[in-house]
């Protein structure tokens, strides 16, 4: 049979079941928050709309998580230990650059980070424990700073477990996984404290002719309480650590040359090590019906250990340029929120204030040259920092009839401090600061129809190396953006919300971890279109998709010359997914990236892939069985891509084109989970 007709077969064997379910008066309801429950007007449409698509097509990996957002596509390429590539609104964000991550309110983001700036590792986090995805694109939220130019992302984690769970799981390249996540108290409605454990294991060789012996485990805790009828406090933990060999990048003529197969490397030493811990303490008091206050405190303890060779033997002919990276520091903030509401005969204000402080205190900051992991050959970089970012905020919200007005501020100031313990200096010093101001509107039509206007400036900060090697000068690139957007719903069960967006990015200075270098990057303007469609005519059935264009070009430069290398310009996810009473449901996914420039004269093309993913499970009220189908159709597929110099032993010159990472083939798992 040609399997491409294995999902719509499966879709339909599901489907059959449903008239089943209804005859046999069936009660089972998993489906929770359904589309035609959410109105046009309601607070951030975007988290509820993102809370029926968590119960319709939930999360099966790490990965996923950041998937859900619309329009954000990531990419892996060092070993499924590094943190992935992201990509959002016509933004290569690196790994995390010009997009604030969060997790419960916990900065994900690495500052001046060993490998790149806004170094976001999110594999800290169990994907079953992920209650909401909160996000934001553009630079257009008060109480979003640092890095938060292309958008924002907040996981929230279950502050009570809807049910324990174990759950196993196996499949090809020899991977396996057990997750636990287990209530300490007794739930319900009525307590008023809730506490869990949860942990994960997960290892995995991959598909690569060197096996990645990917291992990572987690362990989170989280305790909440009402103290009483107006304070409120949680306090939560968790680490993970995670090690791994690397593929990397390899050049596309080393394969075509038949040196190495597709899943083959150039250098089988590349590889790494990484491990977080955190500790929070959020603490609620309500004052009135109309005033509370929140108190937030954080610790994180990072290291991270990598090694790369992008080049393999172009600087280094004999033993290969092969680098390590280290960072090591803690991060300590806190976070003070306010809000009042007040109520006037026609019309009704919320005023939100906050202030904070985050300091990233980097032991080390390493960059050696190395060979295969075991010899120092030379410290390219090396240096201790601390970083201090100190901010405000404050915004207004007034509705008046079918209005809704914000305006905002923002005020960011940062202390840089870096010691170069390479040289015989004393430690140097800069400060910065960058006032971000806001403004949205938003007014309802109707039941149908809410439009919308947003506008704002954000900024990301630059790498503690670059503020020095720029003596402070332009070390806080701004953005400036708007969307202008409508929410449509012109039946209860669709929702349709497109929007045209512009955004503006200041000249910038930016550090290249890999190569201990300042390169020039210069203004940049990016003008796109947003489309995402959620239909669900039955309870049971499910459709979304999300379409994202972005036109981005250099301003400076001349014609021809001007593109954002592996920016994104037309990307689509979506699928359908089938939720039965009886207990059966399958999920087919769809994400659609097409070939861009990799260079700014686009004479190099990134190329772009269709990959299709399946889902099949079949619940219990006590047992749940799952087969998951990445890349049902086997498709050839580059994840990671960039254009690189490089020179292969024994090659008389160096040569420059396309290098990559090959995405997933054809890669199936099952699990069993039991709850309880």
């Amino acid at each position: 049979m040609n399997k491409s007709f294995l999902p719509a077969l499966s879709l339909v064997w599901l489907c059959s079941h449903y008239s089943y379910a209804q005859r046999t008066g069936a009660t089972k309801d998993t489906l929770h928050t359904q589309l035609n429950q959410l109105e046009v007007n309601a607070p951030r449409i975007e988290k509820a709309m993102m809370k029926v698509d968590l119960t319709m097509t939930p999360v099966n990996t790490a990965q996923d998580l950041l998937r859900k957002v619309p329009g954000l596509f990531i990419a892996q390429h060092a070993g499924g230990g590094k943190a992935e590539q992201i990509f959002l609104r016509g933004f290569d964000c690196d790994h995390g650059t010009d997009v604030n991550i969060s997790a419960d309110g916990i900065p994900v983001n690495m500052v001046s980070h060993a490998h790149g700036q806004g170094y976001a590792d999110l594999h800290f986090l169990i994907p079953e424990t992920i209650e909401g995805i909160d996000f934001g694109k553009g630079a257009y939220y008060a109480d979003k700073g640092d890095l938060n130019t292309a958008g924002y992302v907040n996981f929230s984690t279950f502050d009570q477990l809807p049910h324990s769970m174990f759950k196993l799981e196996g499949g090809a390249f020899n991977t396996m996984r057990a997750m636990g996540m287990f209530n300490l108290l007794p739930t319900g409605d009525d307590t008023k404290s809730h506490a869990y454990i949860a942990s994960e294991y997960n290892y995995t060789d991959g598909p690569f002719d060197v096996k990645q012996h990917f291992n990572r485990f987690n362990l989170m805790g989280k305790f909440n309480r009402w103290l009483n009828d107006r304070n409120y406090l949680a306090i939560q933990a968790s680490t993970f650590t995670s090690g791994w060999n690397a593929s990397g990048q390899i050049p596309e003529r080393a394969v075509s040359e038949g040196l190495i197969t597709r899943w083959g490397a150039v250098d089988p030493t590349e590889g790494g090590s990484t491990s977080r811990t955190n500790l929070a303490l959020t603490f609620k008091h309500v004052v009135d019906e109309n005033t509370d206050w929140q108190s937030f405190l954080y610790y994180s303890r990072y290291k991270f250990n990598l090694y790369s060779n992008f080049t393999f033997f172009l600087n280094d002919p004999v033993n290969g340029d092969e680098i390590e990276q280290r960072d090591d520091r803690s991060v300590y903030g806190c976070d003070q929120k306010f809000t009042r509401r007040f109520s006037l005969p026609h019309s009704s204000f919320t005023w939100q204030s906050g202030a904070g402080m985050r300091l990233d205190d980097i032991y080390n900051l390493e960059l050696n040259h190395v060979y295969q992991r075991d010899s120092l050959l030379d410290r390219l970089s090396y240096g201790s920092a601390t970083e201090t970012n100190l901010h405000a905020y404050t915004e207004l919200e007034w509705r008046k009839g079918k209005w809704a007005i914000t305006p905002a501020v923002r005020i960011d100031h940062f202390i840089f401090n870096y010691h170069d313990k390479l040289k015989s200096l004393p430690g140097q010093e800069q400060q910065a600061t960058r006032v971000s101001p806001k403004l949205n509107f938003v007014y309802t039509a109707n039941r149908f129809a809410q439009l919308y206007l947003k506008s704002g400036m954000g900024f990301h900060s630059n790498d503690v190396r670059v503020v020095m090697a720029q003596e402070g000068k332009e070390i806080l690139p701004f953005s400036a953006g708007a969307d202008l957007g409508v929410v449509l719903k012109p039946a209860r069960n669709l929702m349709i919300q497109p929007a045209i967006w512009y955004l503006y990015l200041q000249q910038e200075f930016v550090y290249v971890g890999d190569e201990a270098v300042v390169e020039p990057s210069g203004k940049t303007k990016r003008l796109g279109v947003d489309l995402s469609v959620r239909y669900q005519p039955w309870r049971w059935l499910y459709i979304d998709a999300d379409v994202n264009y972005a036109h981005g070009r250099f301003v400076d430069e001349p014609k021809e010359a001007d593109y954002i290398p592996l920016a994104p310009q037309l990307t689509s996810t979506g699928g359908v997914a089938v939720k039965l009473p009886a207990g059966f449901s399958a999920n087919m996914r769809y994400r659609y990236m097409k070939a861009r420039p990799a260079n700014e004269d686009n004479s190099v093309t990134a190329r772009g892939y269709f990959v299709n993913d399946l889902s099949l499970a079949y619940s219990l009220p006590r047992w749940e069985f799952s087969i998951q189908a990445q890349n049902v159709f086997n498709t050839n597929w580059n994840e990671a891509q960039f254009e690189t110099t490089t020179r292969l032993k024994n090659e008389p010159a160096p040569v420059t084109e396309l290098c990559y990472t090959p995405g997933t083939p054809f890669y199936l798992k099952a699990g069993v989970a039991v709850k309880f």
